[in-house]
Formats: structure tokens, sequence, C-alpha cells
């Protein structure tokens, strides 16, 4: 293949999912309405917290950044399939593609650092529950929803910078909806060294270290469990961590089944289909999951839609 332009300039083509123009409408109308219902539950959750005094605590103080990292993480990616779909254009501009790279990585470091975070407080809450409100006060709650977005925005820059300097072949289809960072890598023509080196380096400094945070936690409030004594104590201990540990229990395994098909090149559609349950079904699930098994959510939620049907009925009588 011929060397492309420096990557400045030109397009990328983005494959999609299909090629059937009935299967495109069908998926449209499914993913349209995946997105919205993400959008809608995450913003319920966080105002949730902003209007409801007791939702805040350290808990939902990190669960409301939580929806905040996944209502971002799937608008870096669903809006253009969407109107890729809507318009039958695949283009993609370069500039288009690097952005979707940087804030793909940033927000998928951010959920990653903030389950640790919030396993690092369910860890608190049930191994030192006496030392609970010393240890998780407001400010190292803080602390660490700043730091954790401070890390996620300059932990995106390395893997976006190294592409700048790559140039690409003639060949620019990404099999893809979005702008894969290792789909990316398959189209330049020069070396990938530093850029593997920088996307492992990566990986594991943001992925393997807060999963072995998560894991250690978990570890510890197992055999803290096990030494409680009453059946009503273990299930009442579990029970404060079981939505979060649901959560990354989803995130991890489908985003594992990521990597091993990109790994194993797999055959590109299942890959879409994996980065499916990873973009989409994840973000749109964890809302539910916090919500279906947590009075204290159902009850601000209602306060929350409380407020929105008189102000509803008083813009329809204005307007009538």
């Amino acid at each position: 293949m011929e060397r492309g332009n420096q990557t400045g300039t030109g397009n990328f083509i983005l494959l999609g999912f299909t090629d059937h123009r009935d299967l495109q409408s069908l998926l449209f109308g499914l993913f349209l309405s995946m997105y919205l219902v993400t959008v809608l539950g995450n913003l319920l959750i966080i105002l949730a917290f902003l209007s409801d005094s007791h939702l805040h605590t350290p808990m939902y103080f990190f669960l409301s950044n939580l929806s905040l990292a996944d209502i971002g993480f799937t608008s870096t990616t669903v809006p253009k399939a969407l109107r890729n779909i809507q318009t039958q254009s695949r283009v993609i501009t370069f500039a288009g593609c690097i952005s979707q790279i940087y804030f793909f990585v940033l927000f998928g470091c951010q959920d990653n650092l903030l389950l640790a975070v919030m396993a690092y407080d369910r860890f608190v809450a049930i191994c030192h529950p006496l030392h609970y409100m010393a240890i998780m006060n407001s400010r190292l709650c803080q602390l660490m929803a700043i730091g954790s977005w401070l890390i996620s925005v300059l932990g995106a820059l390395p893997e976006t910078m190294t592409i700048l300097k790559q140039s690409f072949c003639t060949n620019r289809e990404i099999p893809h909806f979005f702008c894969d960072l290792t789909e990316v890598l398959k189209l330049t023509c020069s070396d990938t060294l530093i850029n593997n080196i920088v996307v492992y380096s990566v990986a594991i400094i943001l992925g393997v270290f807060p999963l072995t945070g998560i894991l250690f936690s978990y570890s510890q409030i197992f055999f803290s469990i096990l030494r409680i004594s009453s059946d009503r104590g273990k299930y009442k201990a579990f029970s404060t961590c079981g939505s979060h540990l649901l959560v990354v229990t989803l995130f991890y395994s489908t985003g594992l089944s990521v990597y091993l098909s990109s790994v194993a090149t797999l055959p590109s559609r299942i890959s879409v289909m994996a980065s499916v349950m990873y973009t989409m079904v994840t973000p749109m699930l964890n809302p539910f999951i916090y919500s279906l098994r947590n009075r204290d959510i159902k009850v601000a939620l209602g306060r929350v839609l409380s407020k929105m049907v008189p102000l509803r009925e008083r813009v329809d009588a204005s307007l009538s």
C-alpha cells in the first residue's frame, strides 16, 4: 500500500454495523432509545444527589461523578454513530477521530478510577465503620474526585499525542462505529512501537492498578463479612456494596471482552458487538442497578420527579 499524507489531513471511513438499510433503521431506533435512557437515567442520579441533602454522602457523591463520566463516555461515540446511520455518511474527519480517541480514553479511565475509589469507600464503610466519617471526610472525597478527573485528563494525552506523529496508508477504513485506538493504529504506515508501549503503559497504570485496588478492597470486605456472626448482619453488610460489585463486574467483564476480541483478532463484527456492550449497555444499566435496590435513591428520584410534574403543568398552563 502507498503512504498517505500526514495525519493532520484526510478523513477516515467508519464502516459501522451493517450495509442493510432495514437493519440500519432498526439499529438506529434501538441505539437512540438506549442513548436517551442512558443520558436521562444518569442525569436523574445527578439531580437526585444535588437536590436531596440526605444523599450528600461519599457514596452518592462518587456515584454522581460516575454518572457524569458515563454520560460523557457514551456521548463520545453514540451520537456520531447515530448521525452516520441517519445520513448514510461514514466519513469522520481526522480531528473528529482524534477527539473521539481522546475522550473515549479519558472517560474510560475515569470510570476505572471512580470504581476503584468507590470500592475503597465501601472498604472503609464495612471494615472500619466506626472511623468511616473521620476517614471519608468531605475534603478527602473532593480530593479523590478531582484527582481522578485530573489523572484521566492527563492520562488520555499520551495515547492521543503519539497518533499525531503517525502517517497513514491510503486505506483509511475503520471496521468499527467509532475511532477505536487499536483499529486506527492498524491503518498506519509508520512504526507503531512507541504507540504500543504508550498504550500498554497507560492501560497498566490507569486500568490494571485500579482493578488491583478494587480486588484488594473486596478481598478485605469479604473476610470482614465472614467474621460477622449474624446472618442479618452479613446481609446488611453485603447489601451496602452489592450494587457497586455488580457494576464493577459488568464494567470489567464487557471491557475484558473488548480487549480479548482485539487481541485474539476475532472478526470485526464480534469486536463491534462487544464494544456495544461496553459503550452503550453498561452505562445504561448503571442507574438502574443503583436505583432499583437502593431505597434512598428511589425516594430522592421520587422527589425530583414530583417537582418536575408541577413545573411542567405550570409551563403548559402558561403556553395555553
